[in-house]
C-alpha cells in the first residue's frame, strides 16, 4: 500500500500600502526563542496551516487576525502559492490597507522553554511587525517568500493605480 504524505499548507496575506510613491508591504516577525536574534531572512507574511479542507481565503483571513489583532473584510487578491524550504506550500493573497504596527496583538504558543527543563513557557506568535519598502523587504522576508513581493509589484502596478 502506497502512503501519501499531506504536504502541510497554509495560507496567508500580503497587506500593502502606498506611501507616497512608495509600495510597502506589512511583514510580521515570528516570536519564540528561536527566532529572537534572527532579522534578515527571517520575516514573513501573517499566515497560517490550513487544516484538511478549509477554504484558503478563510484561513488567511483567520491568522491574519489571530497574528495581529486585526479584522480584514477588505478584498483579497490572489498572489498564488510558494513552497517553503521544508516543502509547505503558502497559498498567499494581497489586501491594501493600513494598521498601526504598535497596536498588534498577537496570540500565543506554549513550548517548553529552556529546552528539556520541564518548564513550559507562553510566547507570542509574532514579536512585531513593521512596514517595509520592497527593496527593504527583500532583505527581511523568508527567501521562499521572496517572490510574492515580485507578485505584489506586478499585481497593483505603477503608482497612482489601485486594485
Amino acid at each position: 500500500m502506497k502512503v501519501v504524505r499531506r504536504v502541510p499548507t497554509s495560507a496567508g496575506i500580503l497587506m500593502y500600502r502606498r506611501s507616497g510613491p512608495r509600495l510597502e508591504v506589512l511583514l510580521v516577525h515570528p516570536g519564540g526563542p528561536y527566532w529572537s536574534r534572527k532579522d534578515e531572512g527571517a520575516w514573513s507574511i501573517p499566515k497560517g496551516e490550513m487544516d484538511g479542507e478549509e477554504d484558503a481565503i478563510a484561513v488567511a483571513r483567520r491568522e491574519f487576525a489571530e497574528e495581529t489583532g486585526v479584522v480584514l473584510d477588505v478584498p483579497l487578491e490572489p498572489l498564488g502559492h510558494i513552497r517553503q524550504r521544508a516543502g509547505k506550500r503558502v497559498i498567499a493573497f494581497a489586501a491594501e490597507g493600513d494598521l498601526d504596527v504598535h497596536a498588534i496583538r498577537s496570540n500565543t504558543f506554549e513550548i517548553e522553554w529552556p529546552p528539556r527543563s520541564g518548564k513550559t513557557q507562553a510566547f507570542p506568535e509574532i514579536d512585531r511587525a513593521e512596514w517595509f519598502d520592497l527593496a527593504a523587504a527583500h532583505a527581511k522576508i523568508l527567501e521562499a517568500q521572496r517572490p510574492l513581493l515580485d507578485r505584489l509589484a506586478e499585481l497593483v502596478g505603477p503608482p497612482g493605480r489601485s486594485l
